[in-house]
């Protein structure tokens, strides 16, 4: 089985994010980048079908050559090899589109990706890439086994978690509980070594071109004082709910 996990390179979440170019552009410079947390659950299970059933695993990643640190620490992990499509990523259908050739010329069973990536939350590259390719899909999934052609996948519903099957090739998009939190790897020396040594394939995007573009960012209004008051002036906190914050 050939499994393909998608990482996405993403600011560390304890990073401090500013913007230039009058807030039209990310601000790069000194933010920390780590494996999308959710593409991190796929590759963890993509490891665990390269050492039960003997899958192979390619990571891939559509990004400039900044985007390399992250994905030589995913080949730490276990990875068997690396793709870079040598582009920006600057839409979720442009990326989509991007990944598709790589999963077309490849012959991927199965595509593995985080539901999402935590820095523009758009939710789409996984359902696009499906809908590209044609392929079997499956969202919000917390559960993943492969038998021969055919897989079983729990996926989580409102209240509970729904089983269902599916023929590969398939596309996945995970979440925290496609493997346990314990379960996630850290890179140990042997496997930084190893990485060194494995291929890192560097390819040129398609010709097509972005159909979105960004216009400005903004950050969350900062949050205001908090005043306290004495539990026993019940009505001071009547006057400042009334007067002040206006929800009574």
């Amino acid at each position: 089985m050939k499994i393909l996990v998608c990482i996405s390179h993403v600011p560390d979440t304890t990073s401090k994010i500013n913007f230039t170019e009058g807030d039209s552009k990310f601000d790069s410079n000194g933010v920390q980048f780590v494996i999308n947390p959710y593409d991190e659950f796929a590759l963890t299970r993509a490891m665990w079908f390269k050492e039960k059933q003997g899958a192979t695993v390619t990571v891939v990643n559509v990004g400039n050559a900044t985007t390399e640190p992250t994905l030589r620490k995913a080949l730490a992990i276990g990875a068997d090899d690396a793709i870079r499509v040598n582009t920006d990523a600057t839409d979720g259908f442009y990326t989509a589109k991007q990944l598709a050739e790589v999963v077309k010329n490849g012959g991927f069973d199965l595509v593995l990706a985080g539901k999402e990536s935590i820095d523009y939350n758009g939710g789409m590259v996984p359902s696009m890439l499906a809908a590209i390719l044609d392929y079997n899909f499956v969202n919000a999934c917390v559960g993943l086994e492969v038998d021969g052609e055919t897989a079983t996948i729990q996926r989580e519903i409102d209240g509970g978690k729904k089983t269902l099957t599916a023929n590969l090739p398939l596309i996945i998009g995970g979440q925290k509980g496609l493997v346990e939190e314990k379960d996630l790897r850290i890179p140990n020396m042997r496997g930084i070594m190893m990485a060194r040594k494995k291929p890192l394939t560097v390819v040129e995007a398609v010709d097509f071109d972005a159909t979105t573009a960004s216009a400005s960012f903004e950050k969350p209004a900062q949050k205001g004082a908090c005043k306290m008051v004495d539990a026993d002036n019940l009505d001071e906190l009547i006057s400042l709910l009334h007067n002040e914050a206006k929800v009574i």
